[in-house]
């Protein structure tokens, strides 16, 4: 099978595919195994992009990075699945902030970093992954492009797609966010409100994607999303010293954006300039933790999710398989926390650092300080995601602040 920079990858059967076998016949998952899927179940066949990376190691050396600045996802352009005339057109339009990893003072032996990705286009990490299902979306000549959402990917899609004149069609579930929702609006998008759950408009927006040949975002199914997240891990290592650190905790619902953040850092460790991936770590609400406990029981149960946290709010984890191995590969491991905790860590963060974060991403800093109470570990370099602002939701943010203590 003659391969081109880049080819495709079945997750699930290992089958290997070109770019134009996957692309010229809009699959988005491994034609093997896209009929095993079924309605309201994580995702069979998901394609993962690999590259030439022998090639690629004698071009991105250590020097290489030095000469960039973090915050464009389109600076590797052998690193990712785009022509080079796409990726310098969205290189000059679409950039994210250049200094986004902080660094956090705690009493603690670990030395703690925020990676902020409040203040991206429209205000979430899903941006990273909306420019790059944007710019394919443009290579292949689409006018229309379709996602699921419980608002953030949505308002991010919309966003981006009114920025260069593109059509969006968003399908939502009834339970999201009044502040999504009007964003989404106003960014002109077609919005159908679902009457039921998250995993409810997935399906429905794969279904209508085909009928009415959409480009699909849809998280896990469209490969491009992991693609562009991986963007997270490029920049903690830009914005490190040209370094990994030893832990990432990362807010987990579909599990789209740790797949992601490891195959950045798996990315670099191919091109030698890293040692080793850390471990990442799974942060999950309690009555949304299908990958948790999937990776520490052995298997999946459907099960309703139930929690204040909508953007890791899923029954059925579309890239449960892939996420469960990330923690297996990375030595990682899970945490649940309790709504009550993500309220808490929100009005904290707020109060006490200055980030004003959406309840998921407060789950992922709750989970961190479970972590650390625990954890005598001493001199771990540690990141936790900051993935969406608190201005996304601001019932929970009353909420929040009606709690007494912090």
């Amino acid at each position: 099978m003659l391969m081109k920079n880049y080819y495709y990858k079945c997750f699930s059967c290992g089958a290997g595919w070109s770019s134009d076998e996957i692309e010229e016949n809009d699959h988005y998952l491994c034609p093997k195994c896209a009929a095993k899927n079924e309605p309201h179940s994580p995702l069979v066949g998901c394609l993962q992009v690999f590259y030439d990376y022998e090639e690629i190691r004698s071009l991105y050396t250590h020097d290489f990075f030095k000469k960039l600045n973090p915050g464009n996802v389109f600076q590797f352009p052998l690193l990712l699945p785009l022509k080079n005339e796409v990726q310098e057109v969205m290189k000059a339009r679409m950039t994210l902030p250049a200094h986004s990893l902080n660094k956090i003072s705690l009493d603690s032996n670990k030395t703690l970093f925020v990676l902020d990705d409040t203040h991206n286009p429209t205000y979430s990490y899903k941006d990273r992954a909306s420019m790059l299902v944007l710019a394919k979306a443009l290579e292949l000549g689409k006018d229309t492009i379709c996602t699921a959402s419980t608002g953030n990917a949505a308002s991010s899609m919309s966003g981006l797609c009114a920025m260069v004149g593109m059509r969006s069609k968003i399908f939502v579930p009834k339970t999201i966010p009044q502040e999504k929702l009007t964003q989404i609006r106003m960014y002109g998008a077609e919005v159908e409100k679902v009457d039921g759950s998250y995993d409810d408009a997935y399906d429905i927006s794969i279904s209508e994607s085909k009928k009415h040949g959409w480009y699909n975002r849809n998280t896990a199914y469209n490969p491009l999303t992991t693609e562009g997240k991986k963007s997270g891990a490029f920049d903690i290592f830009l914005q490190l010293n040209y370094k990994a650190p030893d832990k990432v905790f990362v807010p987990t619902g579909d599990g789209s954006i740790i797949s992601g953040i490891y195959k950045g850092f798996y990315d670099l460790k191919q091109l030698d300039l890293i040692e080793k991936i850390p471990a990442l770590i799974a942060v999950q609400a309690e009555g949304s933790s299908g990958i948790i406990d999937c990776f520490e029981n052995g298997d999946f149960t459907y099960r309703e999710s139930s929690t204040i946290a909508d953007s890791i709010s899923v029954n059925a984890p579309r890239n449960l398989y892939m996420a469960v191995d990330v923690l297996v590969k990375t030595a990682g491991f899970g945490i649940k926390v309790s709504d009550e905790e993500i309220l808490r860590a929100e009005k904290i963060l707020s109060q006490k650092y200055g980030y004003f974060v959406e309840p998921s991403a407060a789950a992922a800093w709750a989970g961190f300080i479970k972590y650390s109470k625990k954890s005598e570990k001493k001199d771990e370099k540690i990141v936790v995601l900051l993935t969406g602002s608190g201005l996304k939701d601001i019932k929970n943010a009353e909420r929040a602040l009606m709690m007494k203590e912090i």
